[in-house]
Parts: structure tokens; C-alpha cells; sequence
């Protein structure tokens, strides 16, 4: 099975505005598709932008709404796959949500943030209750988490547990946590044997300072490829090859003891 060719847009895009952030996000896929990536990864709350305050339900839309309908034409025309951020209404919730599209522009997969991060947060959002939700691309299995669920080694592992090769983080991940980009993210690749797609904001928004450093974590611990502070395209490839080896290679599922952890 070839490498999965995926690519990271590292952006802010325009905050409170739909539409540019969608102009941004086409320019991307053009570039992606391109470069030969198959899959493209936005930000969290990229459609909208994350700090938006009390445009947060004037923004939200259900998850085949008018900006899903908007990615999928997107993601159709360049025939790359898109995963993306945004603010989930369904009904009176409002949910912090990422949605996978197919490069044909099919919906494949959607989750809800289950952990939220912070009083602006858990003022405007309900966690999601699904833990481990999956898709399937070129024969990768892909799951997805939002910024601050991959700070829980048990959101991780269950996806480990669920068979994830690739794992989707859109974040909005700020100062002074860059910790958890240079550090966190590359160990939990390697202690659940996955690829962690970790696709950061960048720069001041409202009260926050969004740090960048998206990467492509590997099973192995090493990070294929990691952007820089500012606005940025970076390419790698997850490798089905070296995530056989590397779960073959690594104990840690097989030398589990569930019946301590209770």
C-alpha cells in the first residue's frame, strides 16, 4: 500500500468571516493536490475562525450545512479529501466539531469535541459523548480528536485500541502550551503506534496567541515534517510500511494489562 500522502494548512484564516476562510481553504487544496497529497487538514474551528465570541450560534451550522456543501465542491473540484473544524448546531447544542469529506465531496466522518478547554469553551459548546469515530481513505483507517482531547492518553488509546492509523488533530493550540506540540503530540504517536496529523492556528486572535508548530507525528516518535510559527503549507506522507513495522517492533498494545487500570 502506497504512503498517504497528507498535507497540514497551518492558518487562522479570517476570523467571523465564512467566506474568506473558504478562499483560503481552496487556494490550499489546490496547493495540496498539487503536491500530490491526497488528504488535506485544517485548524480547529477553521470555517469560522475560533475566536469568535458571541457569533459562536450565529455561526454554527448543522454538519451538512451550507459550509460542509461549500468543502465538498472544494474538496471535488481538486479531488483531495479534507478534514476541518467548525461549530456544530444541532437543534439548541452547539458542539465544537471536525468533519472528514471524501475527495469526491461525500461526507465520511464527523465528531464532536468531547473534552472542552477553557471558560470560552464550555461556555458556548456541549461536549460530544462519541469517543472514537473512524473513516476510511486509500485503505488508511483515519479517526479524529479536537486540540485539547489528545492531552488525554485515553482518548488516544481507545483509538489505538479501535485500529486508527491516522489520527486527525484540527487545534487551536496557544501560549504558553506549546509543550504539547513539541512534546506530547510525538509520544502519544508513539506509545499508541499511530501517524498524529496535529494542524495548528497561528498568531493573535481576540485574547489569544495561537503558537503554530502543526506536525505529522510518526509511530516511531520522530515528527516527519512540522511547520513554523506563521501561515504554512507542509506536506508528508504516513507510511502503511513503517506502521507495520513499527507496531510489530513496539509492545506496548500487546504487553497491556487492562484488569490493573480499572
Amino acid at each position: 500500500m502506497p504512503p498517504l500522502r497528507t498535507a497540514l494548512l497551518q492558518s487562522s484564516g479570517r476570523p467571523g468571516s465564512v467566506a474568506e476562510n473558504l478562499k483560503v481553504l481552496d487556494d490550499a487544496a489546490h496547493r495540496a493536490a498539487a503536491s500530490g497529497a491526497v488528504l488535506l487538514v485544517c485548524p480547529e474551528m477553521f470555517l469560522t475562525g475560533y475566536a469568535i465570541g458571541d457569533d459562536v450560534p450565529r455561526l454554527a451550522e448543522p454538519a451538512d450545512g451550507p459550509g460542509a456543501t461549500a468543502v465538498a465542491e472544494i474538496a471535488a473540484r481538486h479531488g483531495i479529501a479534507v478534514g476541518y473544524g467548525y461549530p456544530e448546531r444541532d437543534g439548541e447544542l452547539i458542539f465544537n466539531s471536525a468533519q472528514l469529506i471524501g475527495p469526491g465531496g461525500d461526507r465520511l466522518a464527523n465528531y464532536r469535541k468531547t473534552h472542552l478547554f477553557g471558560c470560552f469553551e464550555q461556555q458556548w459548546f456541549t461536549p460530544g459523548e462519541q469517543p472514537v469515530v473512524q473513516a476510511e481513505l486509500d485503505g488508511v483507517r483515519i479517526g479524529m480528536l479536537i486540540c485539547y482531547d489528545v492531552e488525554f492518553p485515553e482518548n488516544v488509546r481507545a483509538h489505538a485500541l479501535a485500529g486508527t492509523d491516522l489520527l486527525l488533530v484540527p487545534t487551536a493550540q496557544m501560549h504558553p502550551f506549546q509543550f504539547v506540540a513539541e512534546s506530547v503530540v510525538p509520544v502519544r504517536a508513539f506509545e499508541s503506534q499511530m501517524y498524529i496529523a496535529y494542524v495548528n492556528r497561528t498568531g493573535p486572535e481576540g485574547e489569544f496567541e495561537f503558537v503554530g508548530l502543526s506536525s505529522l507525528a510518526a509511530p516511531d516518535g520522530t515528527t516527519r515534517v512540522r511547520a513554523g510559527r506563521g501561515e504554512e503549507l507542509v506536506v508528508g506522507e504516513v507510511d502503511p510500511v513503517l506502521l507495520s513495522a513499527s507496531r510489530e517492533a513496539n509492545p506496548y498494545l500487546r504487553d497491556r494489562r487492562p484488569g490493573l487500570y480499572a
